[in-house]
């Protein structure tokens, strides 16, 4: 009679749970909003909106070093916005597309250090946030 009881309040838990991904569709519209949010707030040189955009399970490859969760990834920024000054770095995106839940950039900056001419980003987005990022670019 145990196992009954125990079966049915199973069987209700699992009918309320709701799926992440029902159908298995991705909104494209969703990824594109991460990105253009994550766009505008490395722009802006704000730390917590950046990182709002990753998890603890994040990772960001770059030519030099693969970072790992929170931790490293705001490091990896703390620097990048030392070298990318809010008030004198230009930025220019030159592409934006989004596939799924594959968003991709093209864009680069003038800084008065350097000229980043030519910056790509690759981006794995999943409920919300940005899961793999991939960065490349060249410096003059």
């Amino acid at each position: 009679m145990k196992f009954i009881y125990l079966f049915i309040l199973v069987s209700v838990l699992v009918a309320c749970v709701k799926p992440e991904n029902p159908g298995g569709e991705i909104s494209e519209a969703n990824t594109k909003e991460v990105l253009d949010h994550h766009w505008i707030a490395f722009k802006s040189n704000d730390l917590e909106e950046t990182m709002k955009d990753y998890t603890e399970e994040s990772v960001l490859i770059t030519p030099d070093v693969t970072y790992r969760g929170l931790d490293e990834i705001r490091n990896n920024f703390v620097n990048a916005f030392k070298l990318f000054p809010k008030d004198s770095a230009t930025f220019n995106l030159e592409k934006s597309i989004v596939v799924k839940d594959v968003g991709y950039i093209l864009w680069n900056s003038k800084t008065p250090a350097f000229h980043l001419t030519y910056g790509t980003d690759t981006f794995i987005i999943q409920d919300g946030k940005i899961v793999r990022q991939t960065f490349a670019g060249v410096i003059q």
